[in-house]
């Protein structure tokens, strides 16, 4: 009898650009990995909508300025409807009104258009299994508008986080991504997710954006 090998599902993508100069040759170039299969493409929200709902979708490539319906609408429409599927922005723009408004509308990861194809396939897988990834340009400018935003009422750390989960969430809002929390830790990047996962449960944080903003509030970054 031959041995049966479990062969792990591909990431199903939809991009999503106005430009199909950029769309299609994107989506070639994705199509090439072997674990990320690009169902369809969109050139405007409306279209994405339409191609999630006819399914199944894991991850959105977004760009954010589209007619008719643009990504940041799009993204806050299916993180309401289709609370499972993921968005990684994608984008030319870096200003922090973009950035907050995607990131706030639940986009899971942004990107700009100077990352490379690696960068937006690790993106995509990361995406894919609930992490985040944002851009380098992307955490530091997020970094700088929570730090130069008007105080707020600080929200407490819940007392029952471990000295682990408070390295974490220091390293997140450092602007670390999961890599180099893992490597700055002597941890495997699984190990990391996990910490990240009890973290923002205990914590009710909903997302790394979030994550930076508590750490700042807390003195940890």
């Amino acid at each position: 009898m031959s041995e049966s090998t479990d062969v792990p599902r591909p990431v199903k993508v939809i991009v999503a650009d106005d430009q199909a100069a950029v769309r299609e040759p994107l989506a070639a170039v994705l199509s090439l990995a072997e674990d990320i299969d690009v169902v369809a493409t969109a050139a405007n929200g409306s279209e994405v909508l339409t191609a999630v709902a006819a399914g199944p979708v894991d991850v959105v490539l977004m760009d954010l300025r589209m007619p008719v319906m643009d990504g940041t609408e799009a993204t806050r429409r299916l993180n309401e409807a289709h609370p499972d599927v993921a968005v990684v922005v994608l984008t030319t723009f870096a200003d922090d009104d973009s950035i907050m408004a995607a990131l706030s509308a639940g986009a899971r990861g942004y990107l700009t258009k100077n990352a490379g194809r690696q960068d937006i396939t690790r993106a995509i897988r990361a995406a894919a299994s609930g992490q985040s990834v944002l851009d380098r340009e992307v955490q530091d400018r997020l970094l700088a508008a929570v730090r130069t935003r008007q105080p707020a009422p600080q929200q407490p750390l819940p007392a029952d986080l471990t000295p682990r989960e408070r390295e974490v969430l220091t390293l997140i809002g450092q602007g670390l991504p999961n890599r180099a929390i893992a490597e700055r830790l002597f941890i495997s990047e699984a190990t990391v997710k996990t910490h990240i996962n009890n973290l923002f449960a205990k914590a009710d944080i909903r997302d790394r954006a979030d994550a930076v903003r508590r750490a700042i509030d807390a003195g940890l970054a």
